[in-house]
């Protein structure tokens, strides 16, 4: 069950918060073109910028398997994932220590979560996304399933006495007390497709209502008072309770403003809902992105949660199969332009951090997971 109205706490990159009060194209700096063949990212260097993380991580982990465990078990998770991603085998030592550690986090209701975690929803859909990569025997098939159910237990639907017309329908949040966003719905979509369900599960295609609602466009899909005011396509944090973006309110029209992060989640939720392509929702978040490109920043909310973005963005790039990007400025071997920001932005140790260090981007685990999977799309 959910409860009344409480800010979602900023947590591992998820809510990435600061205002900017000017046009998000005019804020960014110059974006990169395509890449020549000066300037390109080798193969060979891209292992080695590989290596030296998980060589990074080999020294940061805690001897319980842990990495950064005074956040909980949420990001093992991520950092787990990351390494699986890149292709480290299951029984690597340091992989098999932090399952372990996830594995030790396996609650009665079938979560997986710190005990008395208010992020139970995040920790758990991070969990099951690491042990559906470690799965190939089926060792984990139990764990998954039951990890699936307790999700979608945090789902804000009926069992919250909403109809399908509130603007908080579909939605998942961190866990206990936390209204729903779209940062932590797209993590529940991809954790749930991650570990077998198909994109027409009721739980995803109710998720899919809630991400509608959450993209600054005037449509059928979407009812909410803010779709008409902005209307750039893209997306922002959410429309529950009233509605907050991270990039803030728009003086002019009092929308809520759209940002980049949460435009590649909005757009990745919606392929891993089914939607198509060709979609008029997809058309408008790829026309909002072709004029707000960027590697070096996050377009709407400067340096915050650039590595959240650079993640999400791959993936979701990874997900259209278009290895060219073309924006407004022109095209982009964006693989490339990642890879490069990647390599100018590796520390001496191995890790990345970033320099704004809020929503925890200081963390250099949390940081150089969320790098290793961004390297897994680039390849």
């Amino acid at each position: 069950m959910r409860f009344a109205n409480q800010s979602a706490l900023a947590l591992a990159g998820f809510a990435v918060a600061t205002m900017l009060p000017m046009n998000i194209a005019s804020s960014q700096e110059s974006s990169p073109g395509i890449s020549t063949a000066k300037t390109r990212v080798s193969a060979v260097q891209q292992k080695e910028m590989t290596e030296k993380a998980i060589a990074f991580l080999r020294t940061a982990q805690s001897e319980d398997g842990s990495f950064s465990s005074q956040a909980g078990p949420g990001i093992t998770g991520l950092v787990a994932t990351g390494l699986l991603a890149v292709g480290l085998p299951v029984d690597d030592p340091m992989v098999r220590k932090s399952l372990d550690y996830i594995l030790a986090s396996k609650r009665a209701d079938g979560g997986l979560y710190a005990e008395g975690s208010r992020h139970a929803n995040y920790e758990t859909s991070l969990a099951i996304m690491a042990l559906s990569r470690a799965n190939a025997d089926g060792r984990y098939d139990a764990l998954i399933q039951n990890g699936q159910k307790f999700v979608k237990t945090a789902q804000w639907d009926e069992g919250e006495g909403l109809s399908e017309k509130d603007p908080a329908f579909g939605g998942a949040g961190y866990g206990s007390k936390s209204r729903p966003d779209l940062s932590n719905t797209s993590f529940f979509i991809e954790a749930l497709r991650s570990t077998g369900a198909p994109e027409d599960d009721p739980a995803i295609q109710r998720a899919l209502a809630f991400v509608n609602r959450c993209q600054n466009l005037e449509s059928p899909a979407n009812d909410t008072p803010f779709a008409p005011k902005i209307n750039d396509g893209g997306f922002y944090y959410t429309p529950a309770n009233g509605g907050e973006s991270m990039a803030g309110k728009d003086d002019a029209t009092g929308g809520l403003r759209s940002y980049a992060s949460m435009t590649y989640a909005g757009l990745k939720s919606m392929l891993y809902a089914g939607v198509e392509k060709d979609d008029y929702r997809i058309k408008a978040a790829k026309s909002f992105l072709a004029k707000n490109y960027s590697v070096n920043s996050n377009p709407g909310m400067g340096g915050a949660g650039l590595y959240y973005y650079l993640h999400t963005m791959s993936k979701t790039l990874s997900l259209l199969k278009d290895p060219i990007f073309v924006s407004e400025k022109g095209e982009h071997d964006w693989k490339q332009d990642i890879l490069t920001q990647l390599r100018q932005t590796q520390r001496q140790n191995g890790s990345w951090i970033n320099p704004e260090a809020r929503w925890m981007e200081g963390d250099p685990n949390l940081v150089t997971g969320y790098v290793l999977m961004t390297l897994s799309y680039l390849k």
